[in-house]
């Protein structure tokens, strides 16, 4: 696990108000939707900001967000390529 990792992990605790879980209750891979942690889609508009604010990545299109927030892997594999902070 990175440091990108650890920061993605504490920023979406943060972000969501998720007070009860700690960092390593969520796993690298997975699925932050669904089954996994149960995000829902207004916790993927808040990563959207997250992004922007943390790492000077902006989405136009909603449906980039569901092929990046599929893991804390995915995210911080595409904050590597595309981080502009």
């Amino acid at each position: 696990m990175t440091d990108l990792h650890t920061e993605l992990k504490k920023s979406i605790i943060e972000q969501l108000n998720l007070e009860e879980m700690q960092v390593s209750d969520i796993k690298d891979d997975e699925p932050l939707f669904g089954d996994g942690l149960g995000l829902d889609s207004i916790d993927a508009l808040e990563l959207i900001v997250l992004l922007e604010k943390d790492y000077g990545i902006k989405l136009t299109d909603p449906k980039q967000g569901k092929e990046i927030f599929v893991s804390i892997n995915r995210m911080a594999e595409f904050i590597e390529k595309n981080r502009t902070k």
